[in-house]
């Protein structure tokens, strides 16, 4: 199956890339950079040398239809929701990694994001892509939503205990740290090497376009609305997510039980593994991975509950969960072509 990839030059694009020259039933079709169109892929990665000689295309419906069954939106916010009904319309199945879909408040994207949201019709359409939570919605869906980063880490780890109802929902404060190429491959003062090396700096606070896209998956899980202090951080190296998270528990509790309900409520996750007690994940240990590792603490003084989850940002937090819901949505085992060990050290 051929699948495309608009906005070919970034970090996103090239981890599908990565990823797709491994699947067995994926090929890339065609690859969309307006900005370096005529270019071959090697010549702006030559990493790819010989291995992915593809020349970059511009954006053009029509040759992107009749060569490709799907078409990842790799763009920055603002871009797919333009794009993406005009090949929606003609029964491509698209996937979007920017945050065009992700919010069903054309409102609240407009607030967050500052740009125009997509058409009503289309929100309506997206299914939002957290693989281990919706998987059902998107084996039948022709346009997903892929989460963000920040929202596969910090959903994937508080959802069980939120939904078990032993949390106190209103207490829940996230801590979140991403390696730099979370920013992306664009110059920036954020990303500059004298600004960030040996630096670790917050960032966004109360203003992070995640916010409302965390609230609105766990205030559907959950029943009622769901509001989270959520600080980010960004930390001195190249890849990785880390969310330190704590919520009050309404009843006392062990760590042992809390681990117990984890692992039943992710028995059929293939990508989310749950820490024994006493053992705490960190970001190397996913690295190059699809895996989203938890471990938990149960403060016996203070009866909170700290949730550590961490992940790859650009493989789990957006390519990796893009081709696990490929996988779904054409009946194929969701872990095809995302079986690798993470790298270590």
């Amino acid at each position: 199956m051929k699948a495309a990839i608009i906005g070919g030059t970034g970090y996103g694009s090239i981890e599908l890339v990565r990823l797709i020259n491994k699947h067995p039933y994926l090929e890339i079709g065609s690859v969309v950079s307006n900005s370096q169109s005529g270019s071959n892929f090697s010549g702006i990665y030559p990493h790819l040398t010989e291995m992915v000689e593809q020349p970059l295309e511009t954006f053009d419906v029509d040759r992107l239809s009749e060569k490709n069954e799907i078409v990842f939106f790799a763009t920055p916010s603002g871009v797919s929701s333009k794009l993406v009904p005009q090949l929606v319309d003609r029964g491509i199945k698209c996937i979007d990694l920017s945050g065009d879909f992700r919010l069903r408040s054309a409102v609240e994207y407009e607030t967050w994001y500052k740009h125009s949201p997509a058409e009503e019709n289309y929100l309506n359409q997206a299914i939002y892509g957290l693989s281990e939570i919706y998987p059902g919605q998107i084996k039948t869906a022709n346009l997903i939503a892929n989460p963000g980063c920040y929202p596969t880490a910090s959903s994937l780890g508080i959802l069980p205990i939120l939904t078990s109802k032993l949390a106190d929902e209103k207490s829940i404060v996230i801590d979140a740290k991403s390696g730099v190429s979370g920013a992306g491959r664009g110059l920036s003062l954020t990303a500059h090497y004298s600004e960030i090396n040996e630096n670790f700096k917050a960032y966004k606070l109360g203003k992070h376009q995640h916010i409302p896209e965390i609230e609105q998956v766990l205030s559907d899980e959950s029943g009622s609305p769901v509001t989270i202090t959520f600080t980010t951080h960004l930390v001195p190296m190249t890849r990785g997510i880390m969310c330190t998270m704590y919520v009050n528990l309404k009843e006392v509790i062990s760590t042992k039980k809390v681990i117990d309900f984890y692992k039943q409520f992710y028995q059929e996750s293939h990508f989310v593994r749950i820490r024994p007690e006493g053992n705490i994940p960190s970001t190397k240990e996913v690295t190059g991975s699809n895996y989203c590792d938890i471990g938990l603490h149960v403060d016996e003084r203070t009866n909170r509950l700290t949730i550590i989850s961490v992940i790859d940002n650009l493989v789990k937090g957006a390519a990796g969960q893009a081709i696990q819901n490929v996988n779904l949505m054409n009946g194929w085992d969701e872990r095809t072509g995302l079986t690798d060990i993470p790298m270590f050290p």
